[in-house]
């Protein structure tokens, strides 16, 4: 009997599928992928359609629970609900209870989107004044890949919300209870499972960084709660996290409460005070998300809605509204489809349209209620007219320095639909991987750090203040057509989601991709700071000659570096999705 080797394919040697990343590699490593019968012969899998619900995300486990909950009575706020908590314990790096949230609902007996920012709060201790005086400066000469934020350790936490928004959103418009829908979780963090591939890939604790800046070793309740003898898990380990299952009993027994005023906000202070945070019990307790009206614009005819500020969601709005009202200058007589992706003018398009408006993000961004955003302006036609001779068509420019903030990070992104036909575009963040590495002892789960978006440029409107929210990556969206649902719109990745979104929403609508294929589709990522342009090894090995040739500095990246898809469809009825390859991930319906 022939068994997968980690190292070689040989005969009598343990079960234990390899890894192309093995040195030396398994013999399988050589073979070439298989052709598709039908379609786009470069799509990964067929859409997966179903009439009663669906569930799409990046790790099985997750997406088989919540499709679970919708088999029980559930509906999509419940299944969205329970997915994000069995990805709390399947993919921890990525995303918890201890992050942010935010969610774009549409609810089918009122016909209506609903958006919440369940994003969190600076503590009330988090001033400029204290992290100068801490030796964090804001230094104008130095505007590349920080602000003057320490990145990693207690000094980013900001108070989590994705609690609260879980809570908020079951109130609202679920079925369903805390102690429904966190089961599948706590069972999963109990009794373990096994850690999926790229998952594994990506499970590595930081180095976090104390207050005092003495230490480069990993926070020891992190070591011990996400490592196993020291290690993270290897791809099919089996992972256990039962203190984390008693964070999901005491919300299922409690509620929101337990999280924001009862034992678990005592062991978050504690944890904060023990290395020099500043939070309190009173930040925890006064927290509140909000339910806010979404970013709009219409593109060929369809209704873009996406997350407004501080969120940078509606960055793909802007980019969409340059290319639709500009490409005619830049490209009579064309359009994105007759251009085509084999064509290098159509991505150096799509990158400038990008470039521009980045521009805006960084310098307008912020919390709403700290600052003003002109977001009305920066979304109109008239406003990207004004920006189209900015664009030379044939040769790439210099954005200019942009706001002085870091955008690395990662996240989880989902989407749900039920036979009732609400739809949930959802996206639940530690911002970093593992967040700011520090984990509340005894209850299983990441701090984020996604305080380290906030400036400490004083002139910025997002410089940090107590009780503000910071700049946020994360981004969610969803599509109408003539009054009527038709698409969520997800894909997780720091700055990329933005410009994710764009590309993927051009996929479907210019260049007429289903679901899957749209998901499956290369991306390029664009980093604003450094003006290097990333672009998936076959986009570079297709263009990036010529885009080369037009000024751009290319660079050939894996698919790690572009995100991932997790969109659900709606079509006579009938659900359609598509999952990321890229990912562990899979659309599961009934």
């Amino acid at each position: 009997m022939l068994l997968l080797a980690a190292g070689c394919a040989t005969a009598q040697t343990r079960l234990n599928p390899g890894s192309c990343d093995a040195v030396p590699q398994p013999a399988f490593c050589g073979a070439v992928r298989g052709a598709r019968a039908e379609g786009w012969p470069a799509q990964s899998r067929s859409e997966v359609m179903a009439r009663h619900g669906m569930v799409v995300t990046s790790q099985p486990l997750a997406a088989q629970a919540g499709l679970q909950i919708l088999m029980r009575g559930g509906n999509a706020i419940d299944a969205a609900v329970a997915t994000a908590g069995v990805l709390n314990v399947v993919e921890p790096m990525m995303v918890g209870v201890g992050g942010d949230l935010f969610a774009v609902i549409y609810v089918a007996k009122e016909k209506k989107v609903y958006v919440l920012n369940a994003s969190g709060t600076a503590p009330s201790g988090a001033t400029l004044a204290r992290f100068n005086a801490l030796g964090y400066h804001w230094n104008p000469k130095n505007w590349g890949p920080t602000s003057g934020m320490p990145l990693g350790g207690i000094l980013p936490v900001t108070v989590p919300g994705a609690a609260w928004g879980w809570q908020a959103v079951l109130k609202r418009f679920g079925k369903l209870t805390f102690k429904e829908v966190l089961e599948p979780a706590v069972q999963y963090a109990e009794h373990g499972f096994p850690v999926s591939e790229r998952i594994a890939h990506d499970w590595h604790l930081p180095n976090a960084l104390p207050l005092e800046k003495c230490c480069t070793e990993p926070d020891p309740d992190s070591v011990k709660t996400w490592y196993v003898n020291g290690q993270p898990p290897a791809a099919g380990q089996l992972f256990k996290n039962v203190e984390l299952a008693k964070t999901f009993r005491l919300l299922q027994a409690k509620g929101g409460e337990a999280f924001y005023t009862g034992e678990i906000a005592q062991a978050i202070v504690a944890k904060s005070r023990a290395l020099g945070g500043s939070m309190t019990l009173e930040d925890l307790a006064q927290y509140k998300g909000e339910w806010v009206e979404p970013a709009h614009i219409q593109y060929h005819g369809f209704d873009i809605l996406e997350l407004p500020p501080p969120s940078q969601s509606w960055a793909a709005e802007e980019m969409l509204n340059i290319l639709q009202t500009c490409l005619p200058q830049w490209a009579p007589g064309e359009s994105l489809a007759s251009l085509g992706p084999k064509n290098p003018k159509y991505w150096h398009l799509l990158v400038e349209a990008k470039k521009l408006a980045y521009a805006d993000l960084y310098q307008f961004n912020a919390d709403p209620d700290f600052a003003t955003v002109p977001l009305q302006k920066l979304l109109s036609q008239p406003y990207a007219a004004s920006l189209c001779g900015k664009v030379d068509p044939l040769h790439a420019s210099t954005p200019a320095a942009p706001g002085n903030f870091p955008l690395p990070g990662d996240t989880i992104v989902l989407s749900t639909a039920d036979a009732e036909g609400n739809m949930v575009s959802w996206v639940n963040s530690n911002f970093a991987e593992f967040g700011s590495g520090i984990t509340v002892p005894g209850y299983g789960f990441i701090l984020h750090n996604r305080g380290a978006l906030f400036t400490l440029d004083p002139k910025s409107p997002n410089v940090i203040e107590p009780h503000k929210r910071p700049f946020n990556t994360l981004a969610a969206g969803f599509v109408m057509q003539g009054g009527a649902p038709l698409t969520t719109v997800t894909l997780m990745g720091g700055d990329m989601q933005a410009q994710g979104h764009a590309q993927w929403l051009i996929d479907v609508v210019d260049l007429g991709a289903n679901v899957q294929a749209a998901a499956d589709m290369a991306r390029f990522r664009h980093g604003q700071i450094a003006n290097v342009l990333n672009l998936e090894t076959p986009l570079y090995d297709l263009v990036g000659a010529q885009l080369a040739a037009m000024g751009h500095t290319v660079k050939s990246v894996s698919g790690a570096d572009v995100g991932g898809v997790q969109a659900i469809m709606i079509v006579d009825g009938t659900y359609r999705s598509g999952s990321d390859f890229r990912k562990d991930g899979e659309a599961v319906g009934w």
